[in-house]
């Protein structure tokens, strides 16, 4: 009982860092224009993406016998905040709501990494785990590889 106390502590974390990225790539759908329909459908996405990852975790803790989490870290609130700031004042925003959500990418990496470093799961939540792990690597490629691409055009349109 004790290990599953422990397992369940552990999903609970990735769900709270997927409710933030969630949250994360609600908001840079809301600094994107409606003209920037690539990165729109990219972040809804995204965000359908850290839903589903919600939705597994949760049932490994129910099935656990934990409560799963539903809200989102103080520090991501903050660091939404931080985006609103910095998406008034960037001359380049469609670059800077990239490396925004690059920045969200980066935290769930490392959240996964911590959390398959921490202790052996049962087979079957391991598995589940790498599978999102691999999700979130290749988003973070896909985010980094378009970030890239921004700063390489110096006079780009705002759309692909």
């Amino acid at each position: 009982m004790a290990q599953n106390a422990e397992i369940i502590e552990v999903l609970n974390d990735l769900i709270v860092i997927n409710n933030d990225r969630l949250a994360g790539y609600e908001k840079a759908y809301d600094e994107t224009n409606e003209i920037e329909n690539d990165l729109r459908a990219l972040f809804n996405t995204l965000g359908d993406q850290s839903r589903v990852h919600v939705i597994e975790l949760s049932d490994e803790v129910v099935s656990l016998g934990g409560e799963p989490e539903t809200g989102t870290m103080t520090s991501g609130k903050l660091y939404r905040v931080w985006m609103d700031i910095r998406a008034v004042f960037a001359i380049d925003n469609r670059r800077a709501v990239l490396e925004n959500a690059e920045g969200i990418e980066d935290a769930a990496r490392k959240a996964y990494e911590e959390a398959l470093k921490s202790m052996e799961f049962p087979a079957d939540i391991n598995q589940m785990l790498l599978r999102q792990q691999n999700a979130i690597t290749s988003t973070h490629e896909t985010i980094m590889k378009e970030r890239d691409r921004q700063r390489d055009i110096p006079k780009y349109p705002l759309t692909t």
